[in-house]
């Protein structure tokens, strides 16, 4: 990346906000590599005239630069990575849900213990997915558990009758309504909104009350979607709602030693990587040198953020 910008542009690396702070003061563009830092609220310029004129975030969510300052900044320019995480994130969804479907965890166990011990697993096949989130990700998500056999369902932020892809998009407000029907007649249930304040703690005691008992919840968006004390609660009930969980994202990550999530019953812990296939770290420099000609020669964002949205909405991309 630095050899493509050579002479195009004086590259600053900061490290920590102090650094970052002297360094951004009066800089025209803003990479953002580290996702779960936040330096970039602590370091951000008081004077908006003073404020980089574009930020781009290597990944897809954004809602740590969400914050006022950024976001009341004139004529900023956000982007994301979108594009890269996508179907990396389906396929490890769809590894989750066929090893729980087919008990690979309980066949590990036993296998330890040696102990031979037949048993009955569960088709995918005719099976039905929930997935939260009618963005990328989700829609990647939502095709591969199509590939599987499986009926898929999506929830978004509005809901609407003509999706290409999915014909109808199902409303995500409210277990007391259609989405508490949808959780109560699902069996997985996948995460995958951005994290916004419409989807803090969307996934609660009463969501996982609303669930179908047996069926399986699996979060790839952002940790706080989650209300992790319920889910704790909810695995350790035996209601079987959820029977199983897997979380690639948490609300404090890393996630702490002495969290009781790492012996939740049923529970698959999973360090933020689902969406880190091989390759990753050059695929991420291609979309931001991309985004960087864009910007250079004053053409529209392809991966632009609506600030007051928090995320790239699904529209057709120039």
């Amino acid at each position: 990346m630095r050899r493509r910008l050579a002479g195009r542009a004086a590259l600053e690396t900061a490290d920590g906000p102090a650094e970052l702070a002297a360094l951004l003061d009066g800089a025209d563009a803003l990479l953002a590599w580290d996702f779960n830092s936040d330096a970039v609220r602590t370091a951000w310029p008081r004077d908006p005239a003073r404020a980089p004129r574009w930020v781009h975030a290597a990944s897809a969510g954004v809602d740590r630069l969400m914050f006022p300052e950024l976001v009341g900044t004139p004529g900023l320019r956000v982007t994301n990575s979108r594009g890269v995480f996508e179907q990396p994130i389906a396929e490890w969804v769809a590894g989750v849900v066929l090893a729980f479907a087919k008990d690979l965890p309980g066949s590990w166990e036993r296998q330890r213990q040696r102990v031979w011990e037949h048993r009955e697993t569960r088709r995918v096949h005719g099976s039905t997915a929930l997935v939260v989130g009618a963005g990328p990700i989700g829609r990647a998500v939502g095709r591969t558990l199509r590939a599987l056999g499986a009926r898929v369902r999506l929830t978004g932020r509005r809901e609407r009758a003509d999706d290409p892809e999915f014909g109808r998009i199902h409303g995500s407000s409210g277990v007391d309504g259609e989405f508490g029907e949808l959780l109560g007649g699902a069996d997985w249930v996948v995460a995958a909104a951005p994290l916004t304040d419409a989807t803090r703690g969307l996934f609660d005691a009463a969501a996982f009350a609303r669930m179908r008992p047996g069926a399986a919840f699996v979060n790839v968006g952002r940790g706080p979607l989650v209300v992790e004390d319920d889910l704790l609660a909810a695995l350790r009930s035996g209601t079987g709602r959820p029977a199983r969980a897997a979380l690639d994202v948490f609300c404090r990550e890393p996630l702490p030693a002495a969290s009781p999530l790492w012996e939740a019953p049923g529970l698959l812990v999973s360090p933020h990587m689902s969406g880190d296939a091989v390759g990753w770290e050059e695929e991420l420099a291609q979309v931001f040198l991309a985004e960087f000609e864009r910007w250079t020669a004053d053409r529209p964002a392809r991966n632009a953020v609506d600030l007051h949205l928090g995320y790239v909405p699904m529209t057709p991309q120039p």
